[in-house]
């Protein structure tokens, strides 16, 4: 056993949880362990308890193959925690003091997360776009944010937006309206079955914006050589750009001592889909925001929260605290 000092990451959304245990020195061993289960939402949001019986086992079987030791800091980041953490944040400080010993927890909306993951503490904007999408930004003076409203309300240029533009182009050529592609109903029908059938599968699935960005890279495989597809990407394109314009620092908002050209970021998986979408948000970042960098993300949402909780070990986070976006507590 072992007396060291870690801390504990853990990003959790609608695909499970994620947890990590570092050194303060940033060295991180074991390596992270993940759930295919996510949290339960409930009257109160996100189920501080569900949450709680979850991370531990995971923070236990790290500690343990680590050789022990106490876990200083905590970071975590959460889909829904901005609206849906208000559970988390009443329940889980006390909760993993008891069972860890945590004396300093950070609770963090999964975007802020994604930012610190890919800038750090750098002054700019990140978009974070798998099936939905989010843009958030800081002057590292406070945070603003645009997007990530759901698939009914927002989420533009994410994956369920992508597919669903995707399937409406398959349907229109179905029946012969204007804006179809064949080669768009070619695919649905080969992934789906015969397009009359397809309402029927999509509306009473209740994760229907993962079925919808399921279609999203079948858009990006046909952009190259269909010109509806082509457009799609484009729009999409257009609306990420717009949400990492909305809340980009512009160089004279920005700290003094800041690099005078802000950085932005892109993370997630919708991004995976290569030159087909990254092309045309080049293009428009390009176009939208001259005065920012466009930079490589350095890391993703987990390692966002385990660089979280090593600052808070260590007081020196300066990524800005917002009621809803990024809390500190101590015990």
């Amino acid at each position: 056993m072992t007396d060291a000092s870690w801390v504990l990451g853990v990003d959790s959304g609608g695909s499970g949880m994620r947890v990590a245990l570092s050194g303060l020195d940033g060295v991180g061993c074991p390596a992270p362990i993940s759930s295919k289960e996510s949290v339960r939402t409930g009257a109160r949001g996100i189920d501080a308890g569900d949450f709680t019986e979850q991370l531990l086992p995971m923070a236990r079987e790290l500690l343990e193959q680590a050789g022990g030791g106490r876990v200083t800091a905590v970071g975590i980041g959460a889909a829904g925690m901005a609206t849906l953490g208000d559970d988390l944040r009443a329940e889980l400080p006390a909760a993993l003091h008891q069972a860890l010993g945590v004396r300093r927890l950070a609770l963090a909306a999964d975007a802020v997360t994604a930012y610190a993951g890919a800038l750090g503490e750098r002054a700019g904007a990140v978009v974070a776009a798998g099936t939905g999408m989010i843009a958030v930004g800081t002057d590292l003076m406070s945070w603003r944010r645009a997007d990530g409203w759901g698939h009914l309300l927002g989420d533009c240029g994410g994956g369920a937006w992508i597919g669903r533009a995707g399937l409406d182009a398959a349907m229109r050529a179905f029946d012969g309206r204007r804006g179809g592609s064949k080669a768009l109903l070619t695919r649905a029908e080969e992934l789906f079955g015969p397009a009359p059938g397809l309402p029927g599968q999509l509306y009473p699935r209740t994760d229907r914006p993962a079925l919808l960005a399921s279609f999203a890279p079948e858009v990006a495989l046909c952009a190259a050589d269909d010109p509806v597809a082509e457009e799609i990407l484009r729009d999409a394109a257009r609306h990420i750009a717009e949400a990492a314009a909305a809340v980009c620092p512009t160089s004279h908002a920005m700290r003094e001592g800041e690099a005078e050209r802000p950085d932005v970021a892109l993370t997630g998986g919708l991004f995976r889909m290569g030159e087909a979408l990254l092309g045309p948000v080049r293009a428009e970042l390009k176009d939208l925001l001259p005065h920012a960098r466009l930079v490589p993300a350095a890391g993703d949402p987990l390692d966002g929260a385990v660089r979280i909780a090593a600052d808070i070990a260590t007081n020196r986070l300066r990524l800005p605290l917002d009621p809803r976006m990024l809390t500190v507590h101590t015990e």
